[in-house]
């Protein structure tokens, strides 16, 4: 009996060690704003090409619905791989190669879809749509570092690839410039598996005073600093001081069970959601009640009946952005209504302005009381959502600061920065 007992452990012991091995890479395809205005979609991509022997990348796609974002930024970043690429190869095998990166490079849309949620398809989007219909036993892997753009255009032109893609969507500021496609998204698309991070990545590049944990201004001088020409290229953002708040689509996949986001990953936990925050406003008037960040505020208008759509934007709200004056256009929806969808990404007391030729939309000003909890307290405009829409924890004991759900991504902050330094060592 005894003997039997060992045998069965053996193979058990084999089966495990065996599954581990052939355990296949995960289909990633990246959607990115890199080269708009924040350069932590640079430190992400780095931090990708030198973890390209774990991943099937079918899909690096520019999508900056914010800024001057560009495919040729994506490609100058391989150009850094390349030259990094021979001393990565020693260590391990499976990476992928800079031609194959160039050939999978797309360029998406550029700037922010319509009230509608999408425009027109694009290089970007239909490679989102060829990817996505590949056959494959894996789902792929959509993972969204900017605006939904193109992933909304995809879905339009393509719904049946909803059932082959998963994402995992980097939200927060992204989604106060992709207010109309994640519209269109959550409206049409309830039943996606969708993981939205509107505050959980921000603990993985806060400020901590826990001194056991890796100073994101250190981590640079210690690891990084004269190693290859992507380590000397890194400090071309932000002097060298790790952000990379998109890498967490990455760590999700790289230690974890993907395919439950309620359980332990290094790109944090997460709780499924049944609704997505919406919250009515009259234009006119405004609204007095507490408002979650995040929430789609959809301001609404009657004017007067227009014979034909306009061409140009029939009114504007203005938002003050630290000095900078934010102008977002309206919509005319027909038979005198009007409409603007706007998303605050943080807490704030937002203050606003309407402005327009009209007379009947111009002048009215207001303030929001915008409150640091996700997804609030519930509305009868709320949109509902399927049984496969996750996001960050509302548990209190795992709010990091102000962060919501960020413990469980700041607790794994060692453990990721250690395994890259160990990749750091190899360009040495």
């Amino acid at each position: 009996m005894k003997n039997l007992v060992l045998f069965i452990l053996i193979v058990s012991t084999f089966y495990v060690k065996a599954q581990k091995i052939v355990q296949e890479k995960p289909r990633i395809l990246i959607s990115t704003d890199i080269g708009g205005t924040d350069p932590d979609d640079n430190q992400s991509m780095i931090h990708l090409l030198m973890y390209s022997d774990k991943f099937n990348i079918e899909g690096l796609v520019s999508s900056p619905s914010f800024g001057n974002g560009s495919k040729e930024e994506i490609l100058k970043m391989i150009d850094l791989y390349e030259k990094d690429l021979p001393k990565l190869k020693k260590h391990s095998s499976g990476f992928a190669t800079p031609t194959y990166l160039r050939s999978v490079s797309k360029q998406g849309l550029r700037g922010n879809a319509p009230y509608e949620g999408f425009s027109k398809s694009t290089e970007g989007s239909e490679w989102i749509v060829k990817s996505a219909r590949k056959k494959s036993s894996q789902p792929l892997w959509v993972l969204v570092w900017g605006g939904l753009e193109d992933i909304a255009q995809a879905l339009h032109d393509a719904p049946d690839i909803k059932k082959n893609i998963k994402i995992y969507w980097i939200g927060g500021p992204n989604k106060k410039w992709s207010a109309n496609s994640y519209s269109y998204i959550v409206k049409n698309f309830p039943d996606l598996w969708f993981i939205e991070v509107n505050s959980t990545y921000y603990s993985f590049f806060s400020k901590n005073d826990n001194p056991k944990i890796l100073k994101s201004t250190e981590y640079y001088d210690q690891y990084i600093k004269g190693y290859g020409a992507m380590g000397k290229d890194f400090k071309n953002y932000y002097n060298g001081e790790v952000k990379m708040g998109d890498s967490p689509t990455l760590f999700y996949l790289m230690h974890g069970n993907p395919n439950d986001p309620t359980g332990e990953s290094w790109g944090g936990s997460f709780e499924k959601i049944n609704r997505s925050p919406r919250i009515i406003v009259d234009g006119t008037k405004g609204s007095s009640e507490d408002i979650a960040f995040c929430s789609l505020i959809e301001f609404r208008f009657k004017g007067p009946i227009l014979k034909e759509n306009p061409t140009f934007a029939p009114f504007y709200m203005e938002t003050l952005h630290k000095k900078d004056i934010q102008k977002w256009p309206g919509n005319y929806l027909g038979n005198g209504n009007y409409v603007l969808q706007y998303i605050p990404k943080a807490a704030e007391v937002l203050n606003y302005k309407f402005t327009s030729d009209i007379p009947e939309l111009n002048g009215f000003e207001g303030k929001l009381n915008i409150v640091n909890l996700w997804p609030g307290k519930e509305n009868s405009t709320d949109i509902p959502l399927g049984n496969t829409w996750f996001s960050d924890t509302s548990d209190p004991n795992l709010f990091d600061g102000k962060y919501q759900g960020g413990k469980t991504i700041s607790k794994w902050k060692n453990d990721i920065l250690l395994d890259w330094a160990k990749r750091w060592e190899w360009l040495k």
